[in-house]
């Protein structure tokens, strides 16, 4: 979904050119980071010129006069946050949802919904410190040394809370939506399943279950990612500036001014972008997750299969010897 994201923003820099100082939030459909522009030159890939008249006419000339590399620029902090948040995240979701399924039953409707939040706190509150790090990271180049300086200052001025800034916005929007979105798609999985006659989903089941699902959550947890997108960029916008972060910005205090300047409406912004991203991010995800799992599981079987069928043929031999 990188793709998308990088003609959205190359789109956005060329009607409002981003100075120094200016803070923008790229979304790839998998994470969202926070970016700070630090130089006025026009190296970084989101300021390089372009003479765009939209989406489609942005992705081919982007293609045909840089190349295919720069459809995926950024990506490399995306792979960097996705590894350890995706391991912590469905790891949680599997082993909590076998020990609830073991306790309550296999057809409790309530486990998807306490696994999905239960794995998502955890992910989002391990992850967080990493966050804040890529961030300061993005925004200018650091060596190992000068990032080691950075952590000890912001935990010797602020002490370790501090490295979990942007922790409770991010919370109210993925701990819902996580809750939401399994609660969903394991419903319509077992729903598409039953329609459809079979015992076990197909690739396209889990496939159209997860666009589903991550749509409609996607939906419901707007507003959250509204308020946690303009608290952060604000956020990042008075540290790079060196000017005093101002008071008034708490979650509550976010939503209700943006009610008041654009209505209830305001808070639903971006909404069509955000659907274009997480309906597919979220199919992507979840069904080649679930054809993944599905492989090794059928490889473990076959590998239990031909260890016993070997133990069994040699205690056939041993007792003809016999």
């Amino acid at each position: 979904m990188t793709p998308l994201d990088v003609v959205k923003i190359r789109l956005q820099a060329q009607k409002n050119p981003f100075p120094k100082g200016k803070c923008f939030v790229y979304s790839n459909g998998l994470m969202d980071h926070m970016c700070v522009c630090e130089d006025g030159n026009n190296k970084a890939w989101y300021k390089k010129p372009g003479n765009f008249q939209g989406t489609l006419d942005a992705f081919l000339k982007i293609l045909r006069n840089e190349g295919i590399k720069s459809l995926w620029s950024g990506l490399p902090p995306t792979l960097v946050m996705a590894v350890p948040a995706t391991v912590i995240y469905f790891t949680c979701y599997e082993q909590l949802s076998a020990f609830l399924r073991a306790k309550l039953g296999e057809n409790e409707t309530r486990i998807p919904i306490v696994a999905g939040i239960v794995a998502r706190f955890g992910a989002v509150t391990v992850i967080s410190p990493l966050e804040l790090i890529r961030t300061k990271v993005q925004s200018k180049k650091f060596s190992y040394k000068e990032l080691h300086r950075f952590v000890s200052m912001k935990v010797s001025e602020d002490g370790w809370i501090s490295l979990w800034k942007g922790w409770a916005p991010t919370i109210l929007r993925d701990v819902p939506f996580s809750a939401m979105y399994w609660y969903n798609y394991e419903i319509l999985k077992k729903w598409l399943c039953e329609k459809s006659g079979l015992y076990e989903p197909t690739f396209m089941i889990n496939f159209t279950s997860g666009a589903l699902s991550g749509s409609f959550a996607a939906v419901a947890t707007l507003p959250f990612d509204v308020v946690k997108t303009q608290k952060q960029t604000q956020l990042w916008t008075h540290e790079s500036r060196k000017s005093p972060v101002p008071f008034h910005l708490s979650t509550w205090a976010i939503m209700k001014n943006i009610v008041s300047e654009s209505g209830f409406s305001g808070l639903f912004t971006g909404l069509i972008p955000r659907l274009i991203k997480i309906a597919p991010a979220c199919a992507i995800m979840i069904s080649t997750y679930e054809f993944g799992k599905a492989f090794f599981q059928k490889q473990n079987v076959e590998r239990q299969y031909n260890s016993l069928d070997g133990l069994l043929t040699r205690n056939v031999n041993q007792s003809q010897v016999r």
